[in-house]
């Protein structure tokens, strides 16, 4: 089975708002994600808050979802991904599919393009592309988990992803929304 994990705890400075309380299609971003990740078969959900976690938790309905909370969200990503991960330690899921909450655009279709490859062969890492650009989300099969779990907080996931380069599958989908990071304001509008 595979777990959706979604980092959303980070201080969104560039936006100066909380990315996961932003509006897309009438819904937030973080709901948007949690629907999408459902509707592609996703069961498992689990998302890590930090900055203003009580305010997203009163905002967004998150019944059935797994909140992982990361008092060191300061540090960056990576702890982020690692609280989350250590959260999944009990349930033991062969994979994670990977959403930051900054890529609202991603597709239902998407993810379950992504999570079928994934059942299909067990690679290392599957990444969307599309137009030759690599995307969001990630998948990242569970043999990945101890060495993201090691990992300095000034080292990103790429460091280990990279060293499976070999064991990585790559998706082609049409579907622009993989290569959208809503990080400011400008691109917030053109979202």
């Amino acid at each position: 089975m595979i777990a959706g994990l979604i980092l959303a705890a980070g201080e969104s400075s560039r936006m100066r708002s909380d990315k996961a309380l932003l509006a897309y299609r009438g819904r937030t971003f973080l709901e948007t994600i949690i629907l999408n990740l459902r509707h592609a078969g996703i069961e498992k959900i689990a998302v890590v808050l930090g900055h203003h976690a009580e305010e997203i938790q009163r905002a967004v309905d998150l019944a059935g979802v797994q909140v992982v909370l990361n008092g060191d969200y300061q540090r960056g990503q990576t702890s982020s991904l690692q609280a989350g991960l250590a959260a999944f330690q009990e349930f033991s899921p062969e994979a994670v599919i990977l959403c930051l909450v900054d890529h609202p655009a991603v597709s239902a279709e998407v993810i379950r393009k992504l999570r079928d490859r994934f059942e299909q062969s067990r690679p290392a890492v599957v990444i969307p592309t599309c137009k030759g650009l690599h995307g969001h989300p990630v998948v990242i099969n569970r043999v990945l988990f101890p060495e993201l779990l090691d990992l300095n907080p000034d080292e990103g996931a790429n460091a280990v992803i990279r060293k499976y380069r070999d064991a990585t599958q790559f998706v082609e989908v049409d579907d622009p929304g993989i290569l959208l990071d809503v990080d400011d304001p400008e691109t917030y509008e053109r979202l």
